[in-house]
C-alpha cells in the first residue's frame, strides 16, 4: 500500500541486500527510498536479479533511478560484493554512508586499518599456497577478501557520477553530517562508536589479543613473511613432520590475525535506528555481543558499547528487526549460556524484542547454510519467533507443499530440533518453498 512503510529483504544466498521505502518522507514529497548492503558469498546471479527489481521501485528523477539513502554497514563481502559488479550505471544517489572505520583517513581507525590489511593479505596467501583451509576457513578467506573495484565504486565512482561525497559515518557524528531531504522519520546511527581501535580491538589488558596486537602497534612484516611460500612437499633436509609443523604454524598466523580482524570487522557495522510514526526498525549489520561490556580493556563488541554508551535510544521494543549476521549465534544478543541469560546479552533482547510486545513485533532474516554449518542458528532462530509476530512453522509448510525436509541441508544436524518452533521469515527457506526472490513486509 501506498502509506505503508515496505522493507523488502532479497534472497542474495548468504548475504544482506535490503530496500526500504518510507511512504512520503522526502522533502520533496514523495517517498524516501534506502538501500542497506549489496552483498554475497553465494553466486552474484543474485545480486543481479534484486537491482533489477529493486529498479522497478525507484523513481526515475533526471533520467536515472534514484537511492537517497545507500547505507554500507561494514566491509565484508556478504554486504558490499554488488558495488564490484556493473550494476550501478543507471542509478543515482542522494547519500551513501559507510562506517567510520571504511574512512582511509579516520584518524581512530588507523589500528583497525592495519589489521584488517594484513589479515586479508595473510589470509590471500594462505589460499594462494593451498594450505589446506577446508571449507569454513575458505569461506572465512572469501568474506575477508579485499574488493578493491567495490571500495573505490563506493568512494569514487558512485560518488563523482550523483556529484555527491561519501560520509563516513558513527554514534557521534553531527547533524550536519547525517542531514538528508527527510519529514517524518528520523534515522540515528546508534554504532560504530568514533573512536574504532579504542572500542574494538581493545589493549594489551586482554591476555588474549595481547600477542596480536603487539604485532600491529609495531611495524607489521610483510604478508610473505608471515606466511612464507614453502614447497608443496617437505625438502630433503627437514622431517616431513617438522614440515606440517611449519605449515600449520603459518597458518596459525594467518588465522589469529583473520578471527580478530573478522570481529573487530563486524562490530564496526553502521547500526541504524530508524522511526516512523512511532514505529522502531534496528538494521545492525554483523554487530557482535559479548558477556558484557568493559571499556578499553578488551575487545568491546557493539551491541554491548551500544548497551551501555546509547542506552537511551537502543532501550526500546522494535517493531522490525534485521536478525544480525544472517542468523549467527554471536550477532543477536540472547541467554545462550547461563551467564549471558543473567547479564546483559538477555537484558538487551528483553529490551529490544520483549514477549509482551509481540503482537507489533517484526523480524526478516537472510540466510543460507552453506559453508558455514552453524549459520544460522535455530535455536537463536525459535527464541526470536518467541518475541515476534511474522513467524513460519516451516515444518508444517514443508508438509503442505508435501516437501521432504532432505531437501534442507544439514537437517538432521541443525534444523530437526527447531524445525516445527515459529521462526522469523527466512530466505533460504523461502526459496526451497518457491519465493519470488524476496520477501516483502509492510508497516502501518
Amino acid at each position: 500500500m501506498a502509506d505503508k512503510l515496505l522493507i523488502r529483504m532479497f534472497d542474495v544466498g548468504l548475504g544482506d541486500c535490503i530496500y526500504c521505502r518510507i511512504p512520503k518522507a522526502h522533502k520533496d514529497g514523495r517517498d524516501f527510498h534506502i538501500l542497506i548492503d549489496c552483498g554475497t558469498l553465494s553466486s552474484t546471479d543474485y545480486l543481479s536479479a534484486a537491482i533489477e527489481n529493486l529498479k522497478t521501485l525507484l523513481p526515475l528523477i533526471k533520467g536515472k533511478r534514484r537511492i537517497d539513502l545507500l547505507v554500507v554497514t561494514h566491509e565484508h563481502k556478504d554486504h558490499m560484493t554488488g558495488f564490484g559488479m556493473d550494476l550501478w550505471e543507471d542509478i543515482s544517489f542522494g547519500a551513501i554512508w559507510m562506517n567510520a572505520a571504511m574512512d582511509p583517513r579516520h584518524p581512530e581507525a588507523e589500528k583497525a586499518k592495519k589489521l584488517h590489511s594484513f589479515a586479508a593479505g595473510a589470509m590471500a596467501q594462505a589460499l594462494r599456497l593451498n594450505l589446506a583451509l577446508g571449507p569454513e576457513l575458505t569461506e572465512l578467506a572469501n568474506v575477508m577478501a579485499l574488493n578493491a573495484d567495490a571500495m573505490r565504486t563506493l568512494r569514487v565512482t558512485l560518488p563523482k557520477a550523483s556529484c555527491i561525497k561519501p560520509t563516513y559515518v558513527h554514534a557521534d557524528s553531527s547533524k550536519a553530517d547525517l542531514s538528508l531531504p527527510l519529514n517524518s522519520a528520523t534515522i540515528s546511527v546508534l554504532g560504530p562508536e568514533r573512536d574504532i581501535d579504542f572500542y574494538y580491538p581493545g589493549d594489551e589488558g586482554n591476555p588474549s589479543l595481547r600477542h596480536a596486537l603487539a604485532f600491529i602497534d609495531s611495524e607489521l612484516p610483510p604478508v610473505e613473511a608471515a606466511v612464507p611460500e614453502l614447497p608443496v612437499s617437505a625438502p630433503g633436509n627437514l622431517d616431513p613432520a617438522d614440515f606440517r609443523q611449519l605449515r600449520s604454524r603459518m597458518l596459525s598466523t594467518a588465522l589469529a590475525f583473520a578471527d580478530l580482524d573478522g570481529k573487530v570487522c563486524n562490530n564496526t557495522s553502521v547500526v541504524l535506528l530508524l522511526e516512523w510514526k512511532g514505529k522502531r526498525l534496528l538494521f545492525g549489520g554483523d554487530a557482535e555481543w559479548d558477556g558484557a561490556y568493559k571499556r578499553g580493556t578488551k575487545a568491546n563488541c557493539s551491541w554491548n558499547v551500544m548497551w551501555n554508551l546509547r542506552k537511551n535510544k537502543l532501550n526500546g521494543a522494535l517493531n522490525f528487526y534485521k536478525v544480525g549476521h544472517h542468523g549467527s549465534v554471536n550477532a543477536t544478543p540472547w541467554g545462550q549460556t547461563a551467564a549471558a541469560s543473567k547479564g546483559e546479552p538477555l537484558a538487551i533482547l528483553n529490551a529490544i524484542l520483549p514477549e509482551a510486545s509481540k503482537p507489533g513485533a517484526n523480524a526478516i532474516v537472510s540466510t543460507h547454510r552453506a559453508n558455514y554449518p552453524t549459520i544460522p542458528c535455530t535455536d537463536l532462530l525459535a527464541e526470536i519467533g518467541k518475541r515476534v509476530s511474522n513467524t513460519r512453522n516451516y515444518a508444517a509448510l514443508f508438509k503442505k507443499a508435501k516437501m521432504t525436509t532432505s531437501e534442507v541441508p544439514r537437517f538432521a544436524e541443525y534444523e530437526k530440533e527447531s524445525f516445527a518452533a515459529p521462526q522469523p521469515v527466512r530466505t533460504d527457506l523461502e526459496r526451497m518453498l518457491g519465493s519470488q526472490g524476496f520477501i516483502d513486509l509492510e508497516i502501518e
